[in-house]
């Protein structure tokens, strides 16, 4: 019997108010979709359509039986067939945090774009850390057009890791890229739709607005029976209500309203509830992932997702931090294992700074050992044994110890989390004599490790062909004769 820890924000009651005030809400004020692909299915579907203002009014009705054709759990899978995530009831996945736009180079105090080389270095270091399960189109590469720099980040992560890949794309003609992308290396549309390897982030616009690239990626999703991840992001005061839970109540709103745009494409189609609502900062004007209040509104919405019966999502375990530095390990800290004792399938957020600007490797590094911890808390506590422990304390006594029997050596490692040498438990003697480095400079080491051990699992040569022919051929129609070098 094992027994698992638990974190609960709100009672039962309150998760049906905000719910039904979710509801409520799809109807009055109803929402604003700038797709009319979008419009005229939730017509056809029996919503009240304003065409020309592009509001529509989803009857709670409809909502909820979209609610209900949603499966409750499906899997990601590795490039090798494997299952790897399961998103569904209470297990507990992460991966690193996205979309970078600059990078925190080891010992820098500014930050610059991020190139190819960069890119390659993260994906290997994520490929390497046991810890995540999943690597994610963490930054945005600078010396591509942004034209093509979603589906170029994609073909990056093809190359050179098999884990799944948490992604989205910035238009409507780069989606289709990207599933090209995925098909090739699946082998078929219908492999990729049996075994996911990818989930697609799709963000309303707050308050309660979907712009037309996200709306045609959600339902091109769910035509192709690609999972989506539903990402609402109200800030309090600012794009939402001020209180944390009127901002649980937008964001159920807006997931709500996706979930039906989603179904009505295609009823069983995968979709996360997810999101990265954020406690906006009055006194700067910022957004800040590492707020306490922030995290309180991500649990909170997971536990509405949980009671819909849904797979979640959360990015958190994310610090507003320039640098890594203190304020970086307790912001990501306390946001990754609170997220992990509510359950969420899918934290998103290792590696990130600074409002979810900024990529630093080192930080990736620290929060692999965060993870480990967070993983292992909620693991809970076993019975190995019945009797708990009396044979083994009568069988040491008042006089002896624990370290030579042969109890002690059955159990201590699945007991204990045991961390890389980023985390310093070390006499300070020892310390001392390996040249007094703080975890920075530990992690910075780290990462050197990791790359340098890098050991590629190379696809088919046709395989590989195939994906930079289909990457080339957006490049030069994006204007580039040819792609970076990737070293």
């Amino acid at each position: 019997m094992t027994m698992r820890p638990r974190l609960q924000f709100l009672t039962h009651e309150t998760i049906e108010r905000v719910v039904a005030e979710g509801y409520d809400l799809l109807s009055d004020p109803g929402v604003r979709v700038h797709s009319e692909r979008a419009l005229h299915l939730l017509a056809k579907h029996g919503a009240e359509v304003d065409f020309e203002a592009q509001v529509v009014r989803i009857p709670a009705d409809l909502a909820r039986q979209a609610v209900e054709t949603v499966p409750s759990s499906f899997h990601l899978y590795d490039a090798d067939g494997q299952p790897t995530v399961h998103y569904g009831s209470d297990d507990v996945h992460f991966d690193p945090g996205s979309a970078a736009i600059e990078i925190l180079d080891h010992g820098a105090k500014h930050s610059r774009p991020p190139i190819t080389a960069d890119f390659v270095r993260f994906v290997k270091l994520a490929d390497g850390l046991d810890a995540l399960d999943g690597v994610a189109t963490s930054l945005v590469c600078a010396d591509v057009p942004q034209e093509v720099a979603d589906l170029y980040r994609l073909y990056l992560i093809l190359l050179y890791t098999r884990k799944p890949v948490v992604t989205g794309a910035f238009a409507v003609e780069t989606w289709g890229v990207m599933r090209d992308l995925l098909v090739t290396v699946a082998g078929s549309e219908e492999a990729l739709a049996e075994k996911p390897t990818a989930i697609f982030d799709a963000c309303p616009s707050p308050p309660l607005s979907w712009s037309e690239i996200t709306c045609e990626n959600l339902m091109d999703c769910a035509r192709y029976q690609v999972p989506a991840e539903l990402v609402s992001m109200p800030l309090t005061g600012a794009t939402g209500p001020a209180t944390l839970l009127g901002a649980v109540v937008q964001h159920t709103a807006e997931n709500l309203s996706g979930v039906a745009i989603h179904q009505l494409v295609n009823p069983g189609a995968p979709i996360v509830w997810g999101g990265s609502p954020a406690a906006f900062d009055m006194r700067t004007g910022t957004t800040p992932m590492g707020a306490i209040e922030t995290i309180m509104i991500d649990c909170a919405y997971a536990e509405v997702g949980k009671y819909l019966g849904l797979p979640t999502h959360a990015y958190m375990g994310m610090s507003d931090s320039k640098v890594v530095d203190g304020q970086c390990g307790f912001e990501s800290g306390i946001g990754a294992v609170l997220g992990a004792l509510t359950g969420i399938n899918m934290i998103s957020g290792p590696g990130m700074l600074d409002f979810e600007s900024c990529f630093s490797l080192e930080k990736l590094v620290i929060d692999a050992e965060i993870v480990g911890m967070a993983k292992r808390l909620v693991a809970g506590m076993a019975e190995r044994e019945t009797p708990l422990a009396l044979e083994i304390i009568r069988q040491v006594g008042h006089a002896g110890n624990f370290l030579s029997t042969r109890h002690t050596r059955r159990w201590f490692r699945e007991e204990l989390f045991i961390p890389s040498p980023v985390v310093d438990r070390d006499f300070r003697h020892h310390w001392e004599d390996k040249g007094c480095l703080d975890v920075t400079e530990r992690a910075h080491q780290r990462v050197e490790e990791i790359i340098a051990a890098y050991e590629p699992s190379p696809l088919p040569d046709e395989v590989t062909r195939e994906l930079e022919a289909i990457t080339l051929r957006a490049a030069q129609a994006a204007g580039m004769d040819r792609l970076p070098e990737r070293r």
